[in-house]
Protein backbone atom coordinates (compact mmCIF):
# COMPACT_ATOMS: atom_id res chain seq x y z
CA UNK A 1 0.00 0.00 0.00
CA UNK A 2 1.31 3.63 -0.93
CA UNK A 3 2.30 5.55 2.04
CA UNK A 4 1.12 8.57 0.30
CA UNK A 5 -2.07 10.11 -0.51
CA UNK A 6 -3.54 13.26 -1.72
CA UNK A 7 -6.99 13.92 -1.06
CA UNK A 8 -9.97 16.91 -2.06
CA UNK A 9 -11.37 17.93 0.94
CA UNK A 10 -14.56 19.55 -0.39
CA UNK A 11 -17.09 22.73 0.77
CA UNK A 12 -20.59 22.94 0.99
CA UNK A 13 -23.47 25.17 1.02
CA UNK A 14 -26.93 25.15 2.78
CA UNK A 15 -29.29 25.55 0.53
CA UNK A 16 -31.93 26.46 3.20
CA UNK A 17 -31.50 26.53 7.07
CA UNK A 18 -34.61 26.38 9.45
CA UNK A 19 -34.68 26.60 13.03
CA UNK A 20 -37.65 24.34 14.08
CA UNK A 21 -37.07 24.45 18.25
CA UNK A 22 -34.41 24.54 20.96
CA UNK A 23 -33.55 21.52 23.42
CA UNK A 24 -33.63 22.60 26.96
CA UNK A 25 -29.24 22.20 27.14
CA UNK A 26 -29.26 25.45 24.44
CA UNK A 27 -29.01 23.85 21.31
CA UNK A 28 -31.27 24.13 18.31
CA UNK A 29 -33.51 21.69 16.77
CA UNK A 30 -32.19 22.70 12.54
CA UNK A 31 -33.68 21.20 9.37
CA UNK A 32 -31.53 21.60 6.73
CA UNK A 33 -30.15 19.93 3.22
CA UNK A 34 -26.31 19.79 2.97
CA UNK A 35 -24.69 20.44 -0.70
CA UNK A 36 -21.22 19.41 -1.60
CA UNK A 37 -19.69 21.52 -4.22
CA UNK A 38 -16.66 21.18 -6.04
CA UNK A 39 -14.65 24.52 -4.11
CA UNK A 40 -12.09 22.39 -2.65
CA UNK A 41 -8.45 22.40 -0.66
CA UNK A 42 -6.27 19.60 -1.17
CA UNK A 43 -4.49 17.78 1.74
CA UNK A 44 -1.36 15.71 1.03
CA UNK A 45 -1.01 12.73 3.61
CA UNK A 46 3.00 11.28 3.92
CA UNK A 47 3.96 8.53 6.36
CA UNK A 48 7.47 9.22 7.58
CA UNK A 49 9.51 7.27 9.70
CA UNK A 50 9.23 9.42 13.27
CA UNK A 51 6.71 8.83 15.62
CA UNK A 52 4.77 12.70 15.22
CA UNK A 53 2.62 14.44 13.20
CA UNK A 54 4.16 17.12 11.25
CA UNK A 55 2.13 20.03 9.94
CA UNK A 56 3.69 21.68 6.68
CA UNK A 57 2.89 25.17 5.88
CA UNK A 58 0.69 25.74 8.87
CA UNK A 59 -1.98 28.08 8.43
CA UNK A 60 -1.22 31.67 9.62
CA UNK A 61 -1.94 33.17 13.11
CA UNK A 62 -3.58 29.33 14.09
CA UNK A 63 -1.44 27.29 17.08
CA UNK A 64 -1.50 23.14 16.36
CA UNK A 65 -4.10 23.42 19.24
CA UNK A 66 -6.37 24.93 16.85
CA UNK A 67 -5.29 23.41 13.83
CA UNK A 68 -8.61 20.81 12.96
CA UNK A 69 -5.96 18.73 10.54
CA UNK A 70 -3.63 18.97 13.57
CA UNK A 71 -6.09 17.78 16.24
CA UNK A 72 -8.05 15.12 13.49
CA UNK A 73 -4.57 13.45 13.19
CA UNK A 74 -3.68 13.46 16.99
CA UNK A 75 -7.04 12.11 17.96
CA UNK A 76 -7.35 9.64 15.70
CA UNK A 77 -3.20 8.82 16.89
CA UNK A 78 -4.16 8.67 20.10
CA UNK A 79 -7.31 6.74 20.71
CA UNK A 80 -5.82 4.22 18.49
CA UNK A 81 -2.37 4.19 19.97
CA UNK A 82 -1.01 4.53 16.37
CA UNK A 83 2.99 4.53 16.24
CA UNK A 84 3.12 5.57 12.51
CA UNK A 85 4.13 9.24 11.74
CA UNK A 86 2.18 11.56 8.98
CA UNK A 87 3.54 14.49 7.48
CA UNK A 88 0.47 16.71 6.38
CA UNK A 89 0.06 19.56 3.69
CA UNK A 90 -2.96 21.37 3.24
CA UNK A 91 -3.55 23.63 0.11
CA UNK A 92 -6.26 26.07 1.23
CA UNK A 93 -8.35 27.98 -1.79
CA UNK A 94 -11.67 27.77 0.37
CA UNK A 95 -12.00 30.77 2.06
CA UNK A 96 -11.38 30.95 5.74
CA UNK A 97 -14.26 31.67 7.97
CA UNK A 98 -16.29 31.94 5.08
CA UNK A 99 -19.09 29.59 6.71
CA UNK A 100 -18.57 26.62 3.59
CA UNK A 101 -17.06 23.95 6.32
CA UNK A 102 -13.78 24.04 4.97
CA UNK A 103 -12.02 23.04 8.30
CA UNK A 104 -14.92 20.75 9.20
CA UNK A 105 -14.43 19.01 5.72
CA UNK A 106 -10.51 19.43 6.16
CA UNK A 107 -10.76 17.39 9.30
CA UNK A 108 -12.68 14.35 7.91
CA UNK A 109 -10.46 14.59 5.15
CA UNK A 110 -7.40 13.85 7.49
CA UNK A 111 -9.70 10.84 9.54
CA UNK A 112 -10.55 9.51 6.09
CA UNK A 113 -7.14 9.50 4.80
CA UNK A 114 -5.38 8.63 7.73
CA UNK A 115 -7.67 5.39 8.37
CA UNK A 116 -6.93 3.96 5.46
CA UNK A 117 -3.19 5.11 5.65
CA UNK A 118 -2.74 3.55 8.98
CA UNK A 119 -4.73 0.71 8.07
CA UNK A 120 -7.21 1.11 10.45
CA UNK A 121 -10.48 0.00 8.80
CA UNK A 122 -12.59 1.55 10.96
CA UNK A 123 -15.92 2.15 9.81
CA UNK A 124 -18.38 5.11 9.05
CA UNK A 125 -20.00 4.82 12.44
CA UNK A 126 -16.82 4.75 14.51
CA UNK A 127 -15.31 8.06 12.54
CA UNK A 128 -18.56 9.94 12.99
CA UNK A 129 -18.42 9.62 16.84
CA UNK A 130 -14.80 10.92 16.57
CA UNK A 131 -15.42 13.73 13.58
CA UNK A 132 -18.95 15.17 16.16
CA UNK A 133 -15.40 15.73 18.53
CA UNK A 134 -13.99 18.25 16.55
CA UNK A 135 -17.10 19.98 15.05
CA UNK A 136 -20.40 19.75 14.48
CA UNK A 137 -20.39 19.64 10.37
CA UNK A 138 -17.45 16.75 10.41
CA UNK A 139 -19.64 13.38 10.42
CA UNK A 140 -21.25 15.70 7.38
CA UNK A 141 -18.30 15.19 4.83
CA UNK A 142 -17.10 11.87 6.74
CA UNK A 143 -21.06 10.58 5.71
CA UNK A 144 -19.38 12.11 1.98
CA UNK A 145 -23.15 12.34 0.36
CA UNK A 146 -25.66 15.38 0.19
CA UNK A 147 -28.10 15.22 2.97
CA UNK A 148 -31.54 16.06 4.55
CA UNK A 149 -30.00 17.00 7.91
CA UNK A 150 -32.06 16.88 11.54
CA UNK A 151 -31.66 17.37 15.02
CA UNK A 152 -28.72 19.36 15.89
CA UNK A 153 -26.90 18.66 12.89
CA UNK A 154 -26.31 15.10 14.04
CA UNK A 155 -29.05 13.02 12.23
CA UNK A 156 -28.23 12.72 8.16
CA UNK A 157 -30.22 11.50 5.56
CA UNK A 158 -28.92 10.54 2.37
CA UNK A 159 -30.91 12.59 -0.81
CA UNK A 160 -30.49 12.98 -4.44
CA UNK A 161 -29.97 16.27 -5.48
CA UNK A 162 -30.02 17.08 -9.46
CA UNK A 163 -26.95 18.52 -10.54
CA UNK A 164 -26.33 22.29 -10.55
CA UNK A 165 -24.47 25.30 -10.96
CA UNK A 166 -23.86 28.26 -8.07
CA UNK A 167 -22.49 31.51 -8.20
CA UNK A 168 -21.00 31.72 -3.89
CA UNK A 169 -19.64 34.80 -2.81
CA UNK A 170 -17.80 35.09 0.08
CA UNK A 171 -17.76 38.88 1.34
CA UNK A 172 -14.46 38.89 3.51
CA UNK A 173 -15.92 39.53 6.97
CA UNK A 174 -16.58 36.12 9.13
CA UNK A 175 -19.51 35.85 11.82
CA UNK A 176 -19.41 33.88 14.82
CA UNK A 177 -21.77 31.31 14.57
CA UNK A 178 -22.38 31.41 18.59
CA UNK A 179 -23.30 35.01 18.46
CA UNK A 180 -25.82 34.35 15.83
CA UNK A 181 -27.46 31.35 17.64
CA UNK A 182 -27.40 33.73 20.77
CA UNK A 183 -29.32 36.86 18.91
CA UNK A 184 -32.54 37.11 20.95
CA UNK A 185 -34.14 37.96 17.43
CA UNK A 186 -33.28 35.07 15.89
CA UNK A 187 -36.48 32.72 14.46
CA UNK A 188 -36.49 29.59 16.66
CA UNK A 189 -39.76 28.46 15.77
CA UNK A 190 -39.99 27.28 11.83
CA UNK A 191 -42.72 24.49 11.28
CA UNK A 192 -40.99 21.53 10.57
CA UNK A 193 -41.05 20.06 6.86
CA UNK A 194 -40.58 16.90 5.12
CA UNK A 195 -38.08 15.59 2.51
CA UNK A 196 -41.40 14.57 0.48
CA UNK A 197 -42.90 17.88 1.51
CA UNK A 198 -39.26 19.20 0.26
CA UNK A 199 -39.41 18.11 -3.04
CA UNK A 200 -43.01 18.38 -4.05
CA UNK A 201 -43.11 20.83 -6.24
CA UNK A 202 -40.92 21.83 -9.09
CA UNK A 203 -38.83 24.55 -7.89
CA UNK A 204 -38.26 22.56 -4.41
CA UNK A 205 -35.70 24.00 -2.05
CA UNK A 206 -35.48 27.29 -4.49
CA UNK A 207 -39.26 27.95 -3.44
CA UNK A 208 -39.52 31.35 -0.88
CA UNK A 209 -41.03 28.85 1.39
CA UNK A 210 -37.30 27.69 1.83
CA UNK A 211 -35.05 30.34 3.53
CA UNK A 212 -32.22 30.38 5.86
CA UNK A 213 -33.67 31.78 9.07
CA UNK A 214 -30.25 33.10 10.41
CA UNK A 215 -30.12 35.57 7.91
CA UNK A 216 -31.92 38.28 8.84
CA UNK A 217 -29.63 38.45 12.09
CA UNK A 218 -26.53 38.17 10.18
CA UNK A 219 -27.97 41.22 7.84
CA UNK A 220 -27.97 43.34 11.05
CA UNK A 221 -24.39 41.83 12.58
CA UNK A 222 -22.68 42.21 9.57
CA UNK A 223 -23.88 44.70 6.85
CA UNK A 224 -21.51 42.96 4.23
CA UNK A 225 -24.06 40.07 4.16
CA UNK A 226 -26.80 42.34 2.92
CA UNK A 227 -24.47 44.14 0.04
CA UNK A 228 -23.20 40.22 -1.16
CA UNK A 229 -26.72 39.71 -1.52
CA UNK A 230 -28.14 43.06 -3.26
CA UNK A 231 -24.88 41.73 -5.54
CA UNK A 232 -26.17 38.72 -6.68
CA UNK A 233 -29.47 39.87 -7.03
CA UNK A 234 -28.20 42.83 -9.30
CA UNK A 235 -25.98 40.95 -11.38
CA UNK A 236 -27.80 37.93 -11.84
CA UNK A 237 -31.94 38.57 -12.89
CA UNK A 238 -34.49 36.68 -11.62
CA UNK A 239 -32.24 35.02 -8.70
CA UNK A 240 -33.00 33.95 -5.37
CA UNK A 241 -29.90 34.35 -3.38
CA UNK A 242 -29.70 33.48 0.51
CA UNK A 243 -27.28 33.24 3.21
CA UNK A 244 -25.82 29.84 3.33
CA UNK A 245 -25.35 28.29 7.15
CA UNK A 246 -24.51 31.18 9.63
CA UNK A 247 -22.66 33.05 6.95
CA UNK A 248 -21.14 34.99 5.55
CA UNK A 249 -20.99 33.38 2.34
CA UNK A 250 -24.12 33.74 0.17
CA UNK A 251 -24.97 32.11 -3.16
CA UNK A 252 -27.71 31.46 -5.42
CA UNK A 253 -28.29 28.59 -7.91
CA UNK A 254 -27.39 29.49 -11.79
CA UNK A 255 -30.18 29.27 -14.66
CA UNK A 256 -28.81 27.00 -17.44
CA UNK A 257 -29.22 30.02 -19.69
CA UNK A 258 -26.60 32.35 -17.23
CA UNK A 259 -23.46 32.70 -19.16
CA UNK A 260 -20.54 31.70 -17.13
CA UNK A 261 -17.69 33.83 -18.76
CA UNK A 262 -20.15 36.95 -18.70
CA UNK A 263 -20.57 36.52 -14.83
CA UNK A 264 -16.82 35.42 -14.05
CA UNK A 265 -16.02 38.82 -15.81
CA UNK A 266 -18.33 40.82 -13.21
CA UNK A 267 -16.50 38.75 -10.11
CA UNK A 268 -13.26 40.27 -11.41
CA UNK A 269 -15.18 43.33 -9.93
CA UNK A 270 -15.69 42.71 -6.60
CA UNK A 271 -15.49 45.05 -3.56
CA UNK A 272 -11.77 44.29 -2.20
CA UNK A 273 -11.20 40.88 -0.01
CA UNK A 274 -14.31 39.29 -1.46
CA UNK A 275 -14.50 36.33 -3.09
CA UNK A 276 -16.80 35.00 -5.46
CA UNK A 277 -16.38 31.52 -7.55
CA UNK A 278 -18.92 30.09 -9.54
CA UNK A 279 -19.36 26.10 -8.42
CA UNK A 280 -20.56 22.97 -9.42
CA UNK A 281 -22.42 20.45 -7.13
CA UNK A 282 -21.34 17.16 -6.00
CA UNK A 283 -22.74 14.21 -5.27
CA UNK A 284 -20.50 12.89 -3.40
CA UNK A 285 -17.36 13.64 -1.13
CA UNK A 286 -14.09 13.38 -3.68
CA UNK A 287 -12.21 12.13 -1.11
CA UNK A 288 -14.10 8.74 -1.81
CA UNK A 289 -12.88 8.91 -4.97
CA UNK A 290 -9.94 6.95 -4.65
CA UNK A 291 -10.59 5.42 -1.33
CA UNK A 292 -13.06 3.80 0.70
CA UNK A 293 -13.80 1.95 4.08
CA UNK A 294 -12.69 -1.12 4.33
Amino acid sequence: MSDFLELQSPAKLNLFLHIIGRRSDGYHLLQSVFQLIDWCDTIQLQSIPENTIRRVNPLPNIPPAQDLVVRAAQLLKDTYQVKHGVEITLDKRIPMGAGLGGGSSNAATVLIGLNHLWKLKLDLATLSKLGLQLGADVPFFLFGQNAFVEGIGEQLQAIHLESERFLVIFPGQSIATAGIFQDPQLTRNHAAITIDGLFASPVGYSSSQFGNDCESVAMRICPEVKQALAWIAANVPGSAPRMSGSGSSVFTVLHQDEKAADLENRLQNLPSGWVGRIVEGLNKNPAYNLISLE
